[in-house]
């Protein structure tokens, strides 16, 4: 418990310190006075002033504000904000007396410093520790239907094979099999060790088809241990009392070798309970879990058209290959990108009802994730805190007034019209925002209730 209390209280200090800090600092650079920076909403906790600025801690801790002159302290949302700073404004270094342009810069300057925070974790825990890369080259099973005429050799790979060599390169992670794989010769050439004896498999590739490539690597599943890493709150593995480091051995009444072969198991049980044993440190503990049934959506996957789901994540066993500055910022980059990607298109399902909004989640649920990923390493705690990082951006910036996208798009509107929306429009905009955030509040936090409660 008290790890699950300290890893929230990092991962929204950070978090919102670095966001607030956006704010601040280009409001500072733009001229504009800054009542007061807090650290959560309401009435201070903790207060000191240094030169024009209040710094507070305050008692509600689902976000923080900067409050400059010129912003309106009225209704709901100024009492939020612990109400009017007693500080004398300047008039001259209001808000609404900047350049359009300083005024947007210091909205965004929010969630840039959160996207800013996700990429320096990536690329800085690349720089320093080396990208993570999958640590086995053995062989759990290949998809025969995925391979082109050309790689038909790779259907002879077994259980436990291990690739030793490709094209003479020794291979040591699986990502290094994938690269090479993608970036093979028209002929290839393969070096497996299946047991004790050595044999070689050679590859054809059409000319120009980079397609068979894609497939090849696709084709291949990696051996991997059976080891759950996060468990959702609420999903039918955490109902059922699975837990993050559990190692599954059996599941409906066969032995599981491999992550894979657990898979298997799961996907051909949608709706039916499903006894599993797993290796919890040195006891053996059976449950029964009842996967959700998912629809199949790729025609490519190996998953049947009807499959179960019990929301768990993998825990792979990794290890740590160094690699150039410039590559780790590219790498950094990379994930970034994808990871804003990723929460665009949950907040889209969610938006279009693809998704349903049992899935919003809440400060409970933000504690439960950063008490398991807090347990399970540095690295999965680092990955969580710059996912979490791009979340907060990208939620930022729905055009909600209240939020960073909703002040932004009163700015937007005043590019327009060529003149600022009444402070009147804003402030009623702006308390109806308030409720719709208040609103979302609420269902988070009885989804996360309802996630605790049995079924």
């Amino acid at each position: 418990m008290l790890l699950t209390i300290g890893s929230l209280i990092i991962v929204l200090g950070v978090l919102i310190f670095v966001h607030e800090l956006g704010h601040f600092l280009v409001a500072k650079a733009v001229g504009i006075q800054v009542l007061r920076f807090s650290l959560g909403f309401g009435r201070p906790v903790v207060r000191f002033r240094r030169g024009e600025t209040e710094y507070w801690i305050s008692w509600i801790p689902l976000g923080g504000y900067v409050k400059m002159a010129g912003l309106e302290d009225e209704g709901m949302a100024g009492e939020l904000e612990g109400g009017a700073s007693a500080t004398p404004v300047d008039p001259a270094r209001a808000f609404d007396k900047q350049s359009l342009w300083a005024r947007m810069a210091v909205i965004l300057a929010g969630v840039s410093m959160n996207v800013l925070l996700a990429f320096s974790i990536y690329a800085g825990v690349g720089a320093i520790a080396g990208v993570a890369r999958v640590a086995t080259t053995q062989v759990d099973s290949v998809t025969t239907s995925l391979l082109p005429e050309g790689a038909r050799s790779l259907a002879t790979l077994a259980y436990g094979d291990r690739i030793v060599r490709i094209n003479g390169d020794t291979v040591r992670t699986w990502d290094q099999i994938v690269d090479r794989l993608l970036d093979a010769p028209e002929e290839s050439h393969l070096e497996v060790l299946s047991g004790a004896v050595r044999k070689s498999l050679v590859l054809h590739f059409a000319r120009g088809d980079s397609l068979e490539h894609v497939q090849v690597a696709r084709a291949l599943v990696p051996l991997l241990p059976a080891r759950i890493g996060i468990v959702y709150p609420g999903q039918p593995a955490a109902r059922a009392g699975l837990q993050s480091g559990d190692v599954v051995v059996r599941a409906g009444g066969d032995t599981v070798r491999s992550w894979n072969g657990m898979l298997r198991k799961i996907w051909s049980s949608p709706g039916r309970r499903l006894e599993v044993t797993a290796l919890r440190g040195d006891s053996l503990v059976t449950v029964t879990v009842v996967p959700d049934s998912q629809t199949e959506t790729d025609s490519g996957s190996p998953r049947p058209k009807i499959y179960g789901l019990i929301g768990a994540l993998q825990d792979q066993p990794t290890v740590r290959e160094r690699v150039g500055l410039g590559t780790a910022l590219r790498m950094g980059a990379a994930q970034t990108i994808g990871q804003v990607g990723a929460v665009v298109t949950s907040v889209k399902r969610l938006v279009t009802r693809q998704a349903s909004v049992r899935e919003v989640g809440g400060p409970i649920l933000i504690a439960q994730m950063s008490g398991q990923v807090a347990r399970l390493g540095l690295d999965w705690f680092l990955n969580f805190l710059a996912f979490f990082s791009v979340s907060l951006a990208v939620l930022n910036l729905l055009p909600i007034p209240v939020l960073d996208g909703g002040q932004a798009v009163f700015l937007i509107a005043e590019a327009v019209l060529r003149r600022p929306l009444s402070i009147q429009l804003r402030l009623r905009l702006t308390q109806a925002g308030f409720l719709v955030i208040l609103g979302i509040m609420v269902l988070a936090l009885v989804n996360d209730v309802l996630r605790i409660l049995p079924r």
